[in-house]
Order: C-alpha cells, then sequence, then structure tokens
C-alpha cells in the first residue's frame, strides 16, 4: 500500500463484508492463551500490526504460536512466562503496551517495553500507579511516564481496591491480568462502564470473576488463578464496523451489510447515536453474533456524550456523520481524544474543516456545523498523523463526497490491512 492514498467517490454502494476480527478480544485472546498451562485455539484473530506485536511479545516470553487453515495455536508453557532478554516492542498499540505491562508484573525480573514515535507520546502512569500499589515498579519518561518503560517486579504482587480515576479498559485490563498472580483478590472500580472483554474471557477460561453493575459504573472483582487453554472465537470488531456504518449511511445510494459484529452495550454505543441523528442503522440478532445493517438516510444533529462511547473510538467517524448532517452537533467531554495515537481532538476539528464544515471548540466540547448532505463535501488532502482511524474516516468521507488525498495511509494496516480493498469492492 502507498503511503499517500487518493480516494475516488463511489456512485453505488451495495454489499455484505466481515471487518477483521475484534482487537480487542485478539489481543485478550492470545495473553489468555499464552498464560494458560496447554494449546487455546483462537479462530478469527485480527489480522492488524496491533495483534500482531502483542503475538511477538507473548512468544518472546516463552509461548509458542502456530497457524494451521486459519486458526492461531498458542501454547502458554507449563511452567508460565519467562522475562525476555530483550525489548519488548509495542508498536504502535496502546493495548498492547498496558496490558503487556500488567502481564510482565507478574514474571519475575525486569522487563523493557518500547513503542513507535507515535505511541511512545501516550502516558503510561495510568497502569504505572495501580501496578506501583500492587508492587511492581513501573518506570518511564517524564511526569506522564511515556515509553520507553521498565517493569521491575519480584513476582509477589498484593491485591488491591483501586478506583479508575479516567475510564480505561486497558487500565482496568492489565490491572486484572496482573491481579491473576497477586496474594488476595484485586478490585477495579469504574464509574463509567468500559468494555466488558476481559472480565468476560478471564470468566470463559476458568477464573474466577465478579461484576455487578453500579449506577453507570461497574465493581470488577478476579481471584488469583491460572486461567485454563480455552477454544476462542473472535467476532468482528466493532470499531471497524462503524466506518461502514456511517458510510452507508450518509451515502446517496447505499446498502451495507456487516457480518459477524461483537455487539456487547459498551461496545455498540455509535448505533444508538446514529438512530439518533436519523440513520437507518440497526444491529440484526444471528444467534450469539451480530448484523449490523446501514442504508442511505437524512441526517440531523444531535449531542453526543463522552460516556455513550466509552473508548472514543468511533469519535473521528462519528465527526464524518455530523458533517452530513443537518445544524450543529455537539461533542461532549471528549478531552480523552487528545492522548490516543493522534491527537484525535484536533484532527476531528480539522477533517470536519477540510469537509468544508464550520467546526470550533470549547474546553474539552467540540462542535461541527454539518453542510446537510456528503455530496456536498470538498475534495480535500489531509495527513492523517500515523492514526488508522482518522485514515479511515477520511477515506469514507471521501468515498460519500467528491474524493480525498490521505497522506500517512499505509498506518491503516496497525488495524485493517485490508480496508482499502474492501472499500473498492463494495462500488
Amino acid at each position: 500500500m502507498s503511503d499517500v492514498e487518493r480516494v475516488k467517490p463511489l456512485a453505488h454502494l451495495r454489499g455484505s463484508l466481515r471487518v477483521p476480527g475484534d482487537k480487542s478480544t485478539s489481543h485478550r485472546a492470545l495473553m489468555l492463551s499464552a498464560l494458560a498451562d496447554g494449546t487455546s485455539t483462537i479462530t478469527g484473530l485480527s489480522p492488524g500490526d496491533d495483534v500482531a506485536s502483542t503475538s511477538v511479545i507473548l512468544e518472546r516470553l516463552g509461548a509458542t504460536r502456530v497457524n494451521e487453515d486459519g486458526i492461531a495455536l498458542v501454547t502458554g508453557p507449563t511452567n508460565g512466562l519467562r522475562r525476555s532478554e530483550g525489548a519488548l516492542d509495542c508498536g504502535n498499540s496502546g493495548t498492547t503496551m498496558r496490558l503487556t505491562t500488567g502481564v510482565v508484573a507478574t514474571i519475575v525480573g525486569t522487563h523493557h517495553l518500547v513503542g513507535d514515535d507515535s505511541l511512545s507520546k501516550r502516558p503510561m502512569d495510568r497502569v504505572a500507579i495501580p501496578l506501583g500499589l500492587m508492587g511492581a515498579e513501573v518506570r518511564g519518561q517524564g511526569t506522564a511516564l511515556t515509553a520507553p518503560l521498565s517493569v521491575t517486579t519480584t513476582g509477589h504482587l498484593r491485591g488491591i481496591d483501586f478506583h479508575l480515576p479516567v475510564a480505561s479498559a486497558q487500565v482496568k485490563s492489565a490491572i486484572l491480568l496482573a491481579g491473576l498472580a497477586a496474594d488476595s483478590p484485586t478490585t477495579v472500580r469504574e464509574d463509567v462502564r468500559t468494555r466488558a472483554t476481559t472480565e468476560v474471557m478471564l470468566r470463559s477460561a476458568g477464573v474466577s470473576v465478579t461484576s455487578e453493575n453500579s449506577a453507570g459504573g461497574r465493581v470488577v472483582s478476579v481471584t488469583p488463578g491460572r486461567p485454563r487453554r480455552h477454544d476462542w472465537f473472535v467476532p468482528g470488531d466493532p470499531s471497524q464496523a462503524a466506518f461502514f456504518a456511517v458510510l452507508g449511511a450518509i451515502h446517496r445510494d447505499a446498502s451495507l451489510e456487516v457480518l459477524s459484529v461483537e455487539a456487547s452495550p459498551e461496545r455498540v454505543g455509535f448505533v444508538g447515536v446514529l438512530a439518533r441523528m436519523g440513520g437507518a442503522v440497526r444491529l440484526v440478532e444471528h444467534g450469539e453474533i451480530h448484523a449490523l445493517m446501514s442504508t442511505s438516510s437524512t441526517l440531523s444533529a444531535t449531542e453526543i456524550h463522552s460516556y455513550e462511547i466509552p473508548s472514543l473510538d468511533e469519535v473521528p467517524i462519528l465527526t464524518v456523520a455530523a458533517c452530513a448532517a443537518t445544524g450543529v452537533s455537539a461533542f461532549r467531554d471528549m478531552n480523552e481524544l487528545r492522548l490516543k495515537e493522534s491527537d484525535r481532538f484536533g484532527g476531528a476539528l480539522l477533517l470536519a474543516q477540510r469537509l468544508g464544515c464550520r467546526a470550533w471548540s470549547q474546553g474539552d466540547d467540540f462542535f461541527v456545523e454539518g453542510v446537510g448532505g456528503a455530496e456536498t463535501f470538498l475534495d480535500f488532502t489531509i495527513d492523517a498523523a500515523l492514526d488508522h482511524r482518522m485514515v479511515m474516516a477520511s477515506a469514507v468521507a471521501g468515498v460519500a463526497g467528491k474524493g480525498c488525498t490521505i497522506e500517512g495511509a499505509s498506518t491503516v494496516s496497525s488495524s485493517y490491512p485490508h480496508f482499502f480493498r474492501d472499500l473498492a469492492l463494495l462500488g
């Protein structure tokens, strides 16, 4: 794939597709399989670079992986994971770095974690503080403890009761994974319910986990223990499906279906937002999995709160939906966007402006005045700033509008290597 991608508008969009396996599930399936004694299978593993970084790290720590007919077989060593002599390269993946920090906190010795330029700007103090309370020492650069990191531990961790100051499934997961080797149960309290992927998968792997909803939040406790081998199935990533949901809704002539999508409540808040805007977007249940349907719609502005989309991963593409709507949409409490793979807060505003919309911010809120239809978007050029979601959001705007040129487009391989191929096939 070229690092500069020219996206052309498509007159009609029809078809069904499968997006890559859910990244959240893929990372955790690899980690729980590596922590188990025995061989686990993983069907539908994400092919993206982020998940590949996690896989390589776990092999460096002593797990083995082989692929047979599209299924990953991961074997955890009988005596448990061991320290790697070399640095553990997390690439561009914040999930890899934060969750790996929790995993290596259980392995005696000092571990070194590194990442690319983008990842090395993201704060890791959020995992360092609770892991420090458990008995592991995490060191990084500056007050935010950015990478490169060192994690030193005796392997004897204390169970803690920790209140997350900022909603984060990654931080919660790092604590719970470290808690598997603690001397007593570990509890994490969150004021906003984040994706429950880790606690659900721990339970599937035979670990004792309790989870109790409280107001808008949740209290999760894990009892120390080793996961059992398990056969994992990874459904489609809802964060990737969101791009096609918006594309179908804003395009003048579209009918799209995304098959086999993970649809837990914390992951599909974008569906409710689009429906509120007037989008013909819906989830259809097929047994334990869902399909996501989206057809051409006329959208109206709405107010979007961060608690509706705890990870904020879908905000860039919802910004594109707001650009195609009539009226002013408000995005509330979006400060965390500044701390993603890029400054998505500024990136979302820039993208809206490049499309020809009026967009501005006030504190942690930003506002987009839509142009009343994607067909009036401008042809634009944008630098994706090493951010796969900005690449895909820009491409959707270009296909539905008058086209675009995306600089840094190859970074889409971190999560969705075949995105541009799938996009073109729908035309």
